[in-house]
């Protein structure tokens, strides 16, 4: 016999979690592990089941949102006197219902006209070197023949302004 088949036949994995079973008898390679509550310890319920608290969190926000938005939408539109039948006699007045959404919503609009506004005041006018030369600016150093043996890649370096007039508008 061929002493490579010799091995092969003689070779035994060294873990039984190795061997290749049928589809149908294969065992799962976890022990089992009882299930009985006082046999685990407390972190181990925490740190391998239950939800994460930001989905509880998230979750009770989200209910708690339906909630609000239902109470809402009844003392908005439910008649003072059928409030005062099912018992509730101190709310506020029916005026906030809707300025208080009025508010926010004007509220809103004006932040982001602000901010739109404090961008266009912080930035320079187009006519102003300021938007092409910078403290980060970097000129094109022009070395020598000799030096492009020492230096196969071209250094980092912005564009000048004219190339890319060059380029944009061609050669006047």
């Amino acid at each position: 016999m061929d002493d490579g088949v010799r091995r092969t036949r003689e070779w035994s994995p060294a873990s039984p979690s190795l061997v290749v079973r049928r589809p149908r008898r294969t065992v799962s390679r976890r022990p089992h592990r009882d299930w009985d509550p006082s046999s685990r310890s407390p972190s181990f319920a925490a740190r391998d089941h239950g939800p994460k608290p930001s989905e509880v969190y998230g979750f009770v926000g989200s209910i708690t949102t339906v909630i609000a938005t239902a109470v809402y939408l009844a003392w908005a539109y439910t008649p003072e006197p059928c409030l005062r039948s099912l018992g509730v006699t101190y709310y506020p007045s029916k005026y906030w219902a809707l300025a208080v959404p009025s508010f926010v919503i004007v509220a809103l609009a004006l932040s982001m006209v602000i901010y739109m506004g404090l961008n266009f005041l912080a930035t320079p006018p187009p006519t102003s070197f300021g938007t092409i030369f910078d403290e980060n600016s970097r000129e094109r150093v022009a070395f020598s023949p000799a030096m492009e043996e020492e230096r196969p890649i071209e250094p980092i370096s912005d564009i000048s302004i004219v190339q890319v007039n060059s380029v944009m508008f061609g050669d006047t």
